[in-house]
């Protein structure tokens, strides 16, 4: 089984098992061992559970302003965390291919193979809330309706997208494309880019 077709069937799992308890605040149920990509592709999967659901939280109209303010910011922390974990797949992949002998005439990638996978990572939320909605029985059949035609279009990305990193992995195997990460650089996380947070450091 290649990478991505792996990494998809790693954040079904995760879905799944976060659904057992439908809790933001409930313990990871992750069974791979600390330090391996398993392990790694399941909690950044987890991370964009939980997000997903603070997300519907932070929506409800009747939510405490306070309350809100509190989840906004816990969803700032996850982002970063989100984005620290990415960045780490993508080292993982620069090690892998370290010693590949970059082809004449290589070219680069629009994107690194673990933001690709960042969004393989979402799209399994996508389909398994899709899913959802398509099978709600206190819903109009015009709503499954729609909901099932989106949900077919998420699994036709879903198959374009395992193909597409896979294929980017084995050229980057082959030194037909290689590898160039730029970090993201947040700048509204820290403290001395943020001019809201390093001019309230002045006053």
């Amino acid at each position: 089984m290649k990478f991505a077709e792996n990494s998809y069937k790693i954040f079904e799992q995760s879905v799944a098992d976060y659904h057992i308890d439908d809790d933001v605040d409930a313990k990871s149920r992750r069974p791979y061992a600390e330090g391996s990509v398993e392990a790694v592709l399941y909690d950044k999967n987890r991370i964009d559970a939980v997000q997903w659901h603070l997300e519907d939280i932070i929506r409800d109209p009747e939510i405490d302003p306070i309350a809100a303010l509190a989840l906004k910011r816990r969803i700032d922390a996850s982002n970063q965390e989100r984005t620290d974990m990415v960045e780490e797949l993508d080292s993982y992949f620069r090690n892998l291919y370290a010693d590949v002998k970059v082809l004449p005439g290589a070219t680069i990638n629009t994107e690194s193979p673990a933001w690709a996978i960042d969004r393989l990572s979402i799209l399994a939320l996508k389909i398994y809330h899709m899913q959802v909605e398509a099978s709600r029985t206190d819903a109009t059949d015009a709503h499954r309706e729609r909901c099932a035609a989106k949900l077919a279009v998420l699994q036709e990305q879903r198959s374009d997208l395992i193909e597409a990193i896979d294929t980017l992995l084995d050229d980057i195997a082959a030194g037909r494309k290689y590898m160039k990460v730029y970090r993201q650089m947040k700048m509204y996380n820290d403290a001395d880019t943020n001019p809201v947070l390093y001019g309230s450091k002045e006053g």
